[in-house]
């Protein structure tokens, strides 16, 4: 193919998840199920905080955007995906790759940021509850999304912009189902040394910022609730953090797996994980915090009573 930048690329062919015909079938139905079960539950999630006038508060505020966030991220790889396991078509554009690897960082540096400013909200919630309404102002909280969006696309754009100066003379083939860092890497033909090294100290910052603010706020929570004398004030206090340290410690496990070991490609261990933290976590959120939350059901209950008292009077 000789050296050859960006601009006079072919099309990328993506290999998928498996070559059989018969695991492509059963993939797809498994995948097609499991992505609209997560367009349900996070747009059911978002619907019922925004007509639910009771969950207007901080937590379900950070809750509705990673929804939002978790929508985002599972439609970025989930419908190519299933293009792939239904059709012959592999093929992928170099604008496309890139701009599916652009949103799938971002969206994913975000979501770190926002579960950690979800962990400080609920630090301030039980650590210090009388002045909760006044810490976690509307502002604080509409400061840190902002924040979180605008390093997450930041962070993204100036990785993409170092790789887009790569140049690529070997196969065009990448050895995953979507688009990503290591797979990309993998095919050019310059010396990315310094970019590998540049996306490891980003994410290890990004793991490091959001792992110590999650530690520091669940280990004074912990604190907390070791000190509340009834065992009802015990269990109703670590029930509210339960759920979100669970959904905390799924995505960081399978993000630091495939994102810290720069040097170790695996493709079939590493598309494992993939598949685990960019389609099956964005469907276990929102069963993660509603199952577990009696203030979400008792929400929907509300609502779906709320319509069927509007029918009546119609």
């Amino acid at each position: 193919m000789g050296n050859r930048n960006n601009t006079n690329m072919p099309d990328f062919i993506l290999m998928g998840l498996t070559n059989s015909e018969v695991i492509q079938q059963v993939l797809f139905m498994l995948l097609l199920l499991i992505y609209l079960i997560t367009l349900l539950g996070n747009a059911g999630m978002i619907l019922i905080i925004h007509l639910d006038l009771q969950l207007h508060t901080p937590m379900y505020f950070f809750l509705s955007h990673l929804s939002f966030l978790d929508l985002c991220y599972s439609t970025v790889i989930t419908p190519k995906t299933l293009e792939n396991l239904l059709t012959s078509n592999k093929y992928v554009s170099f604008m496309g790759c890139f701009t599916q690897m652009y949103f799938f960082v971002s969206l994913g540096v975000t979501e770190f940021f926002l579960l950690s400013s979800m962990a400080y909200d609920r630090y301030v919630a039980i650590c210090n509850p009388l002045n909760y309404q006044v810490v976690m102002s509307k502002s604080l909280c509409c400061a840190l999304i902002t924040g979180s969006f605008v390093i997450g696309f930041t962070e993204s754009l100036a990785n993409i912009l170092w790789m887009n100066t790569l140049h690529f003379c070997k196969s065009n083939v990448i050895y995953h189902f979507f688009c990503d860092f290591p797979p990309i890497l993998a095919l050019s033909c310059t010396d990315t040394r310094g970019i590998e090294i540049m996306s490891l100290i980003l994410a290890g910052f990004n793991e490091l910022v959001s792992f110590t603010t999650v530690s520091v706020s669940y280990g004074s929570i912990l604190s907390t609730i070791l000190k509340i004398n009834s065992t009802s004030g015990k269990c109703k206090a670590f029930s509210t953090c339960a759920s979100h340290l669970l959904g905390v410690s799924i995505f960081y496990g399978t993000t630091i797996f495939t994102y810290l070991k720069p040097k170790s490609y695996s493709l079939g261990r590493n598309q494992v994980a993939s598949v685990f933290y960019t389609m099956v976590i964005p469907m276990l959120n929102p069963l993660i915090y509603s199952l577990r939350n009696k203030e979400v059901k008792n929400a929907f209950i509300r609502v779906l009573q709320k319509r069927e008292g509007s029918r009546q009077l119609k």
